[in-house]
């Protein structure tokens, strides 16, 4: 398999990295880490006005439907700033959430930016994300309420409705919820906001087709752990290159601290960790496009290695630029925040690393 990117691809990425590195410098990034929102309306506009908020969205409703992978080229370019903004909650996971449930309604409103949305799923509780959905939902009258607690629901406080993962006595269902009434909660990562939605016996409507639909959130869930992978790798490539710039300029002894050997073993081992990840994120992120049969192993692998290369790398690179990597004005924390809280997501890296053993433990 040829794993090059074409011109297209190429071009696409080379405009992404351009555009972001012209919108989103060191300011605007602390400034929105210390927002309340974490995002503003120029910012927002200009990801619509380049067409990233509808690369998910079908043609027919107003997308550009690139796919997966054309949507992966851009999140790693995100990463490297590291993007502040509901992209990834309203753009990645509400959008493939309301595709694959046939939400059409919906997605109009996302493809051209005008509505965000967000979704309400994981509850307290390590590996599976739908094993540790507790919120219950039944139904009154001719309608639907649910009761539960969602602890982490990303952009909850600013979406402007959420699709809420609640279970019923057919199984796991998904609703609709106008204007979630969620509250903002602090995170590992100050630029990716997040909220706490607490439900009772709150209205809501239902949402895709009926009986238990475990096995469509299965699949948005694997799309969404690519593309937190594709934003991790974009992250630690962004370290890696500030490491070795720091280091090549900072002297020490009458020597850059680069010339010494330890700093070059650390630098070497940083390389070797990140020089897979982008391999496996380009290819589960294919997979996933093509509807491959090695789709759900090549995701558990993407995820498992590079949220734990991203972690590692970013982590180093501030080792390397000593104190001055833990300021608020250096951008390597920001790195790292990014790195490790994609690591612990929705499952995060141990839950895939606990599939891909399942799925190679069973195949023998």
């Amino acid at each position: 398999m040829d794993f090059t990117f074409d011109a297209e691809q190429l071009a696409l990425r080379d405009v992404a990295r351009q555009a972001l590195e012209r919108e989103v410098d060191g300011a605007l990034l602390r400034q929105l880490a210390d927002d309340p929102d974490g995002v503003t309306e120029h910012l927002w506009n200009r990801l619509v006005e380049l067409g990233w908020v509808g690369m998910l969205v079908p043609e027919r409703h107003g997308g550009s439907d690139a796919g997966l992978l054309q949507t992966c080229i851009v999140l790693e370019q995100m990463g490297r700033v590291p993007m502040p903004g509901p992209f990834l909650s309203s753009a990645v996971l509400a959008t493939l959430a309301a595709r694959a449930l046939g939400a059409s309604g919906l997605l109009e409103g996302l493809a051209g930016g005008e509505r965000r949305g967000t979704v309400a799923l994981q509850e307290l509780g390590p590996g599976d994300p739908l094993g540790t959905v507790r919120a219950r939902a039944r139904r009154r009258g001719a309608g639907w309420v649910v009761t539960g607690h969602k602890p982490l629901v990303l952009d909850g406080h600013t979406a402007d409705w959420a699709l809420v993962v609640a279970r019923t006595e057919e199984g796991v269902r998904t609703f609709h919820l106008e204007r979630p009434a969620a509250a903002a909660v602090p995170t590992l990562d100050p630029t990716r906001k997040a909220a706490v939605l607490d439900l009772d016996e709150t209205p809501v409507a239902p949402v895709g087709p009926p009986g238990n639909q475990a096995a469509v959130w299965r699949r948005v869930l694997d799309d969404v752990a690519v593309a937190l992978a594709s934003e991790t790798v974009g992250a630690a490539d962004r370290a890696l290159e500030m490491a070795i710039d720091y280091t090549t300029r900072r002297v020490v002894f009458g020597r850059p601290v680069a010339s010494f050997q330890v700093a070059k073993h650390k630098m070497v081992d940083m390389y070797q960790a990140l020089e897979m990840a982008p391999v496996g994120v380009q290819f589960a992120a294919w997979a996933s496009d093509a509807d491959s049969p090695e789709r759900e192993r090549a995701v558990a692998m993407a995820a498992g290695h590079a949220c734990g290369a991203g972690v590692r790398v970013t982590g180093e690179d501030i080792q390397l630029h000593g104190g001055v990597g833990f300021t608020w004005a250096n951008v390597a924390h920001f790195l790292l925040k990014r790195a490790k809280q994609n690591e612990v997501l929705l499952g995060g890296a141990g839950h895939q690393r606990r599939r891909l053993a399942a799925m190679l433990v069973g195949s023998a």
